[in-house]
């Protein structure tokens, strides 16, 4: 009989509590980012620049919903008991890769956010780096006890039987998002969200607060210093013609303020003129089709896409507009091509893919607010849309 003072009973405790926290931390690490791995796919293309292996971009959605499946499963095994050596392994060298990751991006500041949460829940490259540490610890724990945790069932059929359903629904759930959108939308044009609102600083809130440096050199002796442009001007060396500036002024964070959601979204014509506060606060309803990459996107659904525009444009004159990251020279060419009567405007590729995980997807805008959003999987015709949308609008006017 064992007491609490055991040294065997406390390695059990340990052994307990590291697979409970680590197997859940893992299944919820998976499950966020497995319900948007197009946007885990972009993080992971920011890694394959910094290693500089570009040639993995066009996989990068296929390894996220492998490395989304991977956690899940993992997480759902050790809680299982299943497959002890194997699962302590796995869990070993993920985090051990994990973590190098993480120290590299806070180390040389190469990845401003590690995506481990997906833009649920936003960390800090040495937040995530701490928080790999610690879940380290606690899978150190793991491997080292691994003989002895014991499954919940002992009968190995069964466990193959449950463990193949568990990697066809952690596989699942990452290939469902990916072909149609995520089930719940973390992002700034999530439906219902009004762009203009979150576009502009809110009243009373204050942004990040900045001081500019100047480097300054005295003619005479030759010496140099660094001041703040507060001290340039309350200690007037501005005056002092001994004093003169040299090389660029440096801009430097002093406190972190109000981060507006949509600070990036500029939406110009092919001459470059700005339309975005006409085009996003149209009163009317508005179709904008987000094709950012046009090299890549689906044409059969921008046809698709075509067809339901020249309905709404027949029966409400519904103004539809095509916003691509891509070169004016594509954008007509595809245009041309496919004929589309859509209006072409011009966007950086970031605030795009935020807009909507597709290529081409769809929102529906009124007065700012995106009133839906589609994947081009999921698109309804124009007999549903008018029935839902625009022809109750039409019938109240």
């Amino acid at each position: 009989m064992h007491t609490p003072n055991n040294p065997q009973t406390r390695s059990n405790y340990l052994l307990g509590f590291s697979r409970l926290i680590t197997g859940l931390l893992f299944i919820f690490s998976g499950l966020i980012k497995a319900n948007d791995p197009t946007g885990f796919g972009y993080k992971l293309e920011e890694y394959f620049h910094v290693f500089g292996t570009h040639f993995l971009n066009d996989y990068s959605v296929t390894i996220a919903v492998a490395i989304c499946g991977l956690e899940i499963l993992l997480g759902a095994l050790l809680l299982l008991g299943f497959w002890k050596r194997m699962v302590a392994w796995g869990l070993l060298l993920l985090i051990l890769f994990f973590t190098f990751l993480t120290f590299y991006s806070a180390f040389f500041e190469v990845v401003t956010s590690c995506g481990c949460f997906g833009d649920a829940i936003p960390l800090t490259p040495w937040q995530s780096f701490t928080k790999d540490l610690v879940l380290l610890a606690l899978i150190l724990v793991i491997f080292v006890n691994r003989a002895q945790i014991r499954p919940v069932i002992s009968n190995g059929a069964t466990q193959l039987v449950i463990t193949i359903a568990l990697i066809v629904l952690s596989l699942g759930i990452g290939i469902y998002t990916v072909n149609f959108l995520p089930f719940i939308d973390f992002l700034p044009y999530k439906k219902g969200n009004n762009l203009p609102k979150l576009m502009t600083l809110p009243e009373g809130e204050v942004g990040d607060q900045y001081e500019v440096i100047y480097t300054l050199k005295h003619k005479t002796s030759g010496e140099q210093k660094k001041v703040s442009d507060k001290t340039y001007l309350s200690d007037e060396l501005w005056k002092d013609e001994q004093w003169e500036i040299i090389g660029d002024p440096e801009s430097r964070l002093v406190k972190k303020g109000y981060q507006i959601p949509i600070p990036d979204l500029l939406i110009t014509d092919a001459n470059g003129d700005d339309f975005t506060q006409q085009l996003i606060e149209n009163p009317y309803y508005n179709l904008v089709v987000v094709a950012w990459d046009l090299d890549k996107t689906n044409r059969e659904a921008l046809q698709r896409i075509n067809a339901l525009v020249m309905n709404a444009a027949e029966a409400y004159n519904i103004r539809a507009i095509l916003l691509t990251a891509g070169s004016t020279q594509d954008a007509e060419r595809i245009s041309n091509e496919l004929d589309l009567l859509t209006e072409i405007f011009y966007a950086d590729a970031v605030p795009l893919k935020s807009m909507v995980r597709a290529n081409p997807g769809v929102l529906l805008l009124q007065n700012g607010i995106v009133i839906d959003k589609w994947h081009y999987n999921t698109l309804p015709d124009f007999d549903s849309l008018d029935k839902r949308y625009f022809g109750k609008a039409y019938e109240n006017e």
